[in-house]
């Protein structure tokens, strides 16, 4: 059975805050997110990206203010990606999400620039990590090997809007459906997070109807989601989270297990249903993951 590996962020919510911002990035930090994403890429026009660069670790502490994580989006041409990702790296920032990923070569190559970067800044290697944003058809095809590219990818995500322009389709839960569950299986197997849910990050006028989406997108196995708009985060929060009738049902369910076990019996029922090992163990995944946020509620 494919479990998350235990050294992975507790990340339900992850919102895009502009770098060039100062507005945005100096009251980030009461908005509530898991984790900040510091984009270099859309949000960032052309001339404006080398200004971007230098403000970096200055809004990493910012947004960083209330204990969340920050991540830094950077671009996908080479040579801005090459300045991205030495600028980046620094104690402050945990990870780097690299968009239009193409292959494991492509992380791979990511990877040896961040050891590179790493050494000469003094930080330990493996520091920084990496979140791979598959957006095009031919790295689809490539979703299982950019998962297990490098020990550094703790997350994958698709990118839905630049994937539905890359197939000619609507970027809709429906259209997306096959492509998004594909890339779950992938980041299971690997035992990473799969970030995202059945529709676009750009949905968020209808908070009751993204309610609904991430309700759906949770049962089919997203761990968390990223957004554009602090009226998100809660609802991020709230469904992939886990409330305490969550936490005290799993409780309940592996002690009724682990009894039965002990008494040597074959059959276990919970609640009027059969349980078994498969069910038992997403119980413990819920105390597991439900145990990372507590942590990270307490920083």
């Amino acid at each position: 059975m494919a479990l998350l590996r235990d050294d992975l962020p507790a990340w339900r919510s992850l919102m895009f805050v502009p770098v060039t911002r100062e507005k945005f990035v100096a009251t980030a930090h009461t908005r509530g997110a898991d984790a900040y994403i510091l984009d270099l890429e859309d949000s960032v026009p052309e001339a404006e990206k080398p200004r971007g660069r230098t403000l970096i670790h200055a809004a990493a502490k910012e947004v960083s203010k209330a204990g969340a994580d920050v991540v830094v989006r950077i671009n996908r041409p080479w040579h801005q990606a090459f300045l991205d990702i030495e600028a980046a790296v620094g104690p402050g920032v945990m990870a780097l999400m690299c968009p239009k990923a193409e292959s494991a070569e492509h992380i791979g190559v990511i990877a040896e620039l961040l050891d590179t970067f790493e050494a000469q800044k003094g930080l330990p290697n493996g520091h920084t990590k990496l979140v791979p944003l598959v957006e095009t058809a031919d790295a689809f095809f490539r979703l299982r090997e950019i998962a297990k590219a490098s020990p550094r990818v703790v997350a994958l995500s698709l990118g839905a809007e630049d994937f539905a322009l890359a197939l000619s389709m609507e970027p809709i839960g429906e259209t997306l459906q096959l492509a998004k569950q594909t890339m779950i299986v992938a980041a299971r197997a690997a035992g990473i997070l799969p970030l995202g849910f059945m529709g676009t990050v750009a949905e968020f006028a209808d908070l009751n109807a993204f309610r609904e989406t991430i309700k759906r997108s949770r049962k089919f196995g997203f761990a968390g989601g990223t957004c554009v708009h602090p009226s998100q985060v809660t609802i991020l929060n709230e469904e992939y989270g886990f409330s305490a009738e969550d936490v005290d049902r799993a409780q309940r369910m592996i002690a009724a297990y682990d009894d039965a076990m002990a008494k040597g019996l074959g059959a276990v029922t919970f609640e009027g249903k059969m349980i078994d090992v498969p069910v038992v163990e997403r119980a413990r995944n819920v105390l597991r993951q439900a145990a990372k946020h507590e942590a990270r509620a307490r920083k």
